[in-house]
């Protein structure tokens, strides 16, 4: 389960941004990896380079504002922070000692969605729906 219900957050997390209409969506979205660049610095597990990291994805997500790509690209490189943290740092959640491994796994799948524009999957989910009530009999 612990391998799995990350992988369902990422799901869910592009689901319910799937609400939100562009270019709020793009917005809102860099918004969230710059916050999510910036979630290990109260612990400090790797000193210094926490700020480094942070001022990176920073620059990242300004970049997203207008591009999926580099919304993808923050979140991918949230996800090799995440497995630095996991091996040498401080958990994520300071209580929830494989909280850090959690978010490498969930991270990707949000990554995946970005990198792929970050379409709207109810938007999808109701296309297919309506070319398969146009091709039935």
């Amino acid at each position: 389960m612990q391998y799995v219900a990350p992988i369902g957050i990422g799901i869910l997390y592009a689901l319910l941004m799937s609400l939100v209409r562009e270019p709020h969506r793009r917005h809102l979205n860099a918004v969230m990896v710059a916050g999510a660049g910036a979630a290990y610095l109260s612990g400090g597990g790797l000193g210094g380079w926490e700020f480094a990291f942070t001022a990176l994805v920073t620059w990242v997500a300004f970049r997203g504002l207008e591009s999926w790509t580099f919304i993808g690209i923050g979140w991918l490189l949230h996800t090799a922070w995440d497995i630095v943290h996991h091996l040498k740092g401080n958990p994520i959640v300071p209580f929830a000692h494989t909280s850090s491994l959690g978010c490498a796994i969930c991270d990707p799948v949000i990554a995946l969605w970005c990198l792929r524009g970050g379409p709207s999957l109810i938007e999808a989910v109701r296309g297919r729906r309506r070319r398969q009530a146009t091709m039935a009999p």
